[in-house]
């Protein structure tokens, strides 16, 4: 009796695993449209007939997916430019703060395995997106870890698994920056030498200024053996706001991942260039902890306008810059550290949150960044629950009022594109940014689409349910 009821219990888990694994694994050819790149022809997308009945509108359904799916992974279909495409179409998957945490000597079994199974629920979404599409830029838009206020040994273990586990690159970079980042008593213990660092960042404030480098052209990549450029930015749980960023964030995190602020620029001396510009929005306003950040931050910008810049811009930061209350979930909220602050005296009346940049700073930012009227995207993140809005250019204030849908009598219109998180409990997103070079108006065209997996309990379930499945079969061969 026991091996009738378990054999009938094992066939169901096997259905049951197999559907579920195949949705993980396939889930984006159930939104093909979303989960693709934007083609500025949709041809191949056949249309959904709107006076079908029931029994149509699921033959279209499945007919979509089975052929997404075919197309996905037995075909050789590459997104190579067309006979009449000359240039390349730019490719930019958009993650948003994952804030994967940490594991301490303390921390709870269950909450160790949580932790663990996070970094392989994010490092599926990105292995399956990056399979299907072959992005030619993977932006992630900061708060790469859940919190700022840990020691460099431990920043440097998040940062080793956000490497391996969630991006799969090769951590033998890291490693080696480790080697030359240890304390002499302990050569496993990472740690950063920020009066170094710091000496060598206000020499060059002072006096050397072009030696910030913030300029790079035409690159594709960070390492031969790539074929897509990684960036990450920094978020205000990486190196803190304003009020709280100290030399010892800025150290680590330029140590192990780069430059916080540099622009790109592509194709320069064509009819077609276009940039990415990264920028820590973080370090914009104060009052600041170190009022030398600022300076550094308003010095990347001023080098950015003396480029003269006649292109296309995309710009890529963290905080959301502002916008009136109702159309973000976010509210404008900027809060300081009040004046007597025992904790820390030496914060006190610093910044110490913010999740809009303020109307005159976004103003001052968006006029040296877009100020040739080319067209143009900013992304951001921060707020998890992710937005989009138009801002419009308005010359006679000299203002950028953001709304929901263009205003007609506006001279420039900007989409600023939130990112909603990639966590799990916000569905595991992953944007879409396509760029494409339209060869009529001579104008670079950019789209974005939002393309989510779902709760990280489902990708929990395809797990547990393989395990439970094969020894329920395990368990009727012995018996």
């Amino acid at each position: 009796m026991l091996k009738f009821y378990l054999k009938r219990f094992a066939i169901f888990a096997t259905v049951l695993t197999v559907l579920v694994n195949i949705y993980t694994y396939t889930y984006p050819s159930l939104d093909p449209e979303n989960c693709s790149w934007h083609c500025f022809d949709n041809s191949r997308l056949t249309t959904l007939p709107s006076d079908g009945g029931l029994f149509e509108k699921l033959d279209y359904y499945i007919r979509r997916y089975s052929d997404d799916v075919i197309k996905t992974y037995w075909t050789s279909e590459t997104a190579s430019p067309n006979d009449e495409q000359r240039v390349d179409d730019v490719h930019m998957m958009a993650l948003g703060d994952p804030q994967i945490k940490g594991v301490w000597h303390n921390t709870p079994y269950i909450s160790r395995l949580d932790t663990f199974g996070n970094d392989y629920y994010l490092g599926h979404i990105f292995k399956t997106m990056k399979k299907r599409l072959s992005p030619s830029h993977v932006v992630v838009m900061g708060d790469l870890f859940s919190s700022q206020w840990i020691p460099d040994s431990e920043f440097y273990n998040r940062t080793r698994r956000y490497v391996d586990r969630l991006f799969n690159r090769d951590i033998s970079l890291i490693e080696e920056i480790k080697e030359s980042n240890h304390v002499e008593e302990n050569e496993n213990l990472f740690v950063v030498d920020w009066n170094k660092w710091a000496d060598k960042f206000n020499d060059d404030l002072e006096g050397n200024r072009e030696n910030f480098n913030f300029g790079y052209k035409d690159v594709k990549s960070w390492s031969n053996d790539e074929d897509y450029l990684f960036v990450n930015l920094t978020g205000n749980h990486d190196v803190g706001y304003s009020g709280d960023a100290t030399y010892q964030h800025l150290t680590r995190f330029s140590t192990l991942f780069g430059k916080d602020n540099f622009w790109i620029e592509y194709d320069t001396e064509t009819d077609h260039p276009w940039r990415l510009v990264v920028l820590n929005d973080l370090l914009l306003e104060g009052p600041a902890l170190q009022p030398e950040f600022i300076e550094y931050d308003w010095e990347f910008l001023k080098q950015l306008v003396n480029q003269n810049f006649t292109g296309s811009t995309i710009l890529a930061t963290h905080v959301p810059f502002f916008k009136e209350e109702g159309l973000c979930v976010d509210k404008i909220e900027v809060n300081y550290y009040p004046e007597v602050w025992e904790k820390e005296p030496y914060k006190a009346n610093l910044l110490r949150s913010q999740n809009h940049i303020s109307e005159n700073t976004t103003n001052k930012v968006f006029d040296m960044i877009f100020g040739n009227g080319k067209p143009g995207m900013v992304l951001v993140g921060h707020d998890h629950e992710g937005c989009e809005v138009i801002y419009n250019k308005f010359e006679s204030n000299n203002t950028w009022v953001a709304t929901k849908e263009p205003l007609a009598d506006a001279k420039y219109h900007l989409q600023e594109i939130t990112v909603r998180s990639m966590m799990g409990e916000f569905y595991g997103n992953t944007g879409l940014v396509s760029g494409h070079f339209n060869e009529t108006s001579k104008e670079w065209e950019w789209k974005f689409t939002l393309c989510p997996f779902s709760i990280q309990h489902v990708w929990w379930f395809s797990k547990v349910s393989a395990i439970i499945t094969l020894l329920a079969w395990s368990t009727l061969v012995v018996l």
